[in-house]
């Protein structure tokens, strides 16, 4: 049988459910890795034809020339070993595709708007994201996202006299993970094909490593601690999501130490293994620690601390100066996709949460010297 010929296929694909871009939510882009990975079983009948054109007829959108990249940068595998385009497919082989991919097709307007970049070179850049940037385009959420502004970077003649010429948009910025609107830090963003396909390589095998801080309601009774439990949206509300029993939803794995205790607060550092869509901040809601001011999650209440009114007045006035979550990508590390070399970068944190962690500081303090604090102090609880 030739090219048309039928084949298996086994579990299809393996996109990950939060990397398409939500409707109803844009801030379910968080997160989030961008790739799809496609199995299958060649049929008994298959005649020998080159993989690059057989995948090509089977995987939708997929050009030849993007299979082709794919294969250069080993990542399709036969029978579980890395193989070239021209390598002849064979009955009963067993293939293996990794691809990055890209969120909807939705037109990108160029933007001028301020970006702080940390790093560029020809292959990537490293950008630190503010709050309350989307990412990328999606429904309600057209314009004044990164990838707006990361265009209009990439091609600046494309924006002349207030005027947008598309024509002159020649180069594209490839996302390769995402974070939520309202979290800040460090984001890496690819300027080629193979760039791109490098760098998700590696988020999809977890070699990545990546870094957030966070402050979360609660005193943790032990100074380190993993969290290893599924992740999927929540039945009751699709904005959110939620931890779920191990046989639906992703597997989620968030590494956590504490840095300095508040009392009612605690100033946390989390390690990523996976990156599932709001994992740090579901995961600290499933223990009960949901990160401070997160208002999806529970955190925009008073959860811990004393019935004074002066108290409740402070928390007010740090939920003014923190209108979010407060969580920030604070590192980033990975091979560089073409010299290997190892990469490392690190993100200060933004004035809004580092002024609220100092009044935090400062409001412990001011109560230990004054001995206020004390285990009959009648307390706050969720």
């Amino acid at each position: 049988m030739g090219d048309n010929s039928e084949f298996k296929v086994e579990s299809l694909e393996f996109k990950e459910e939060e990397s398409v871009l939500s409707e109803e939510n844009t801030d379910l882009q968080s997160e989030t890795l961008l790739y799809e990975n496609f199995r299958y079983i060649v049929d008994k009948g298959q005649s020998p034809l080159r993989i690059d054109k057989y995948l090509m007829v089977r995987i939708e959108n997929a050009s030849r020339n993007k299979i082709q990249q794919a294969a250069r940068n080993n990542c399709i595998k036969v029978n579980g070993k890395e193989v070239k385009p021209n390598y002849k497919v064979k009955p009963e082989d067993i293939i293996q595709i990794f691809l990055p991919t890209t969120p909807r097709d939705i037109e990108v307007i160029p933007q001028d708007i301020p970006l702080n970049i940390v790093y560029e070179d020809d292959d990537l850049l490293i950008v630190n994201k503010p709050s309350q940037m989307v990412v990328h385009p999606a429904y309600g959420n057209y314009s004044g996202t990164l990838v707006n502004a990361l265009t209009y970077y990439f091609n600046p003649t494309s924006l002349q006299n207030g005027k947008v010429n598309m024509d002159a948009v020649k180069i594209k910025p490839l996302l390769v993970h995402r974070i939520d609107k309202n979290t800040t830090g460090l984001l890496v963003v690819a300027k080629t094909e193979d760039a791109q396909t490098r760098l998700a390589e590696q988020f999809y095998y977890h070699t990545i490593e990546r870094t957030y801080t966070a402050l979360a309601w609660g005193d943790f009774k032990e100074d380190k601690g993993t969290i290893n439990a599924n992740i999927a949206r929540d039945e009751k509300d699709r904005k959110r999501m939620a931890v779920c029993s191990e046989d639906k939803g992703k597997n989620a794995v968030t590494h956590w130490e504490v840095l300095e205790r508040f009392g009612y607060t605690t100033l946390i550092r989390c390690k990523l293994e996976t990156g599932r869509t709001h994992q740090i901040r579901v995961h600290m809601k499933h223990i009960g620690h949901p990160l401070f001011n997160d208002e999806t999650y529970g955190g925009d209440q008073i959860l811990k601390g004393t019935t004074f009114s002066k108290y409740k007045q402070f928390i007010l006035n740090c939920f003014d100066m923190l209108p979010r979550q407060a969580l920030h990508a604070t590192t980033l590390g990975f091979k560089h996709p073409r010299t290997k070399e190892e990469m490392f970068f690190s993100s200060e944190l933004p004035s809004d949460m580092q002024n609220v962690i100092e009044k935090w500081q400062n409001y412990t303090n001011s109560n230990i010297n004054a001995d206020k604090i004390t285990p009959n102090e009648e307390t706050m609880t969720p």
